[in-house]
């Protein structure tokens, strides 16, 4: 028997892009001749993107999923929303704004299917804007050497997982996470393909210059104690320092910023001694 296929979608204001990742999502998915469900999480969209998902339900609810969350609790706890919902044996996550195409789609499940437990993506040509583009190069060199994993493009969502993955996602519990970071740290036959990037298709990007940074250091407090430990070589330098050339503006800089590295840790911790939900589903649609 052919494996169930999951696909899960955040959106977030893509009334723009609905239709059209309607209109290439559903031939993509029905060229595989294999079971499939298509599972759309609603965070807290302010447009008529509800709407249409639930026009797009009540025409195909054999398919179609619509996760409706009670507000706005971000990408990653949204497709974390999803995950709890899908029943495949493969998940493929993917954006709504066509950036990432659905065509891409049955190259990641043929690399499920010759046992790898996640399939990473690296996008080619990316249509982005110069900053962005470089900008995303140097984030994810610091970042693969401060978490220690093998990845080579953080920002890309489109990723495939099994379900031995998806249940073991399922079971943690951090208030704030990064999906990607989190499903390679358990795989066990990871690997990376290269896929197609696209523009736009309508809209604009949902991550701001303050959320990509405000992400980037989500991911590194959430994987690794790197930053903490550099701190006491870091002070001994400090010290050394103002004894010997008496730097005072750099090294109060310095100290600032390890007094905002502890803040970032010990704000996880407030978070999570807190135990408050990580999303709230006001409705699931579903057949």
């Amino acid at each position: 028997m052919s494996n169930l296929i999951s696909v899960v979608i955040p959106v977030y204001n893509e009334e723009e892009s609905l239709p059209k990742l309607f209109d290439r999502l559903l031939p993509v998915m029905e060229n595989l001749k294999r079971p499939f469900e298509i599972i759309f999480i609603n965070d807290g969209s302010k447009d008529s993107s509800l709407k249409i998902l639930l026009e797009k339900f009540q025409q195909h609810k054999n398919i179609i999923r619509v996760v409706d969350l009670n507000g706005n609790f971000g990408q990653h706890m949204a497709i974390m929303s999803g995950f709890k919902k899908a029943k495949g044996d493969f998940i493929i996550t993917m954006d709504a704004d066509l950036q990432n195409p659905p065509e891409e789609i049955p190259n990641i499940i043929s690399f499920l299917e010759k046992g790898h437990d996640v399939v990473g993506t690296i996008r080619q040509k990316r249509q982005d804007t110069f900053f962005r583009r470089y900008a995303s190069k140097l984030v994810n060199k610091i970042m693969s050497r401060i978490t220690g994993f093998a990845i080579h493009d953080y920002g890309c969502m489109l990723r495939g997982y099994n379900r031995e993955i998806i249940n073991i996602i399922n079971e943690a519990q951090e208030i704030s996470t990064f999906i990607p970071a989190l499903a390679q740290k358990f795989a066990v036959n990871p690997v990376e393909i290269e896929v197609a990037h696209s523009a736009r298709e309508a809209g604009e990007s949902k991550y701001s210059l303050f959320k990509l940074i405000r992400l980037q250091f989500d991911l590194m407090t959430a994987f690794s104690i790197f930053p903490l430990q550099v701190m006491t070589p870091l002070g001994v330098l400090i010290f050394f320092a103002g004894i010997f050339w008496g730097v005072n503006v750099l090294l109060g800089g310095l100290i600032i910023t390890c007094l905002g590295i502890l803040g970032e840790y010990v704000g996880r911790i407030y978070q999570e001694v807190r135990k408050r939900p990580r999303f709230v589903i006001r409705k699931f649609y579903s057949d």
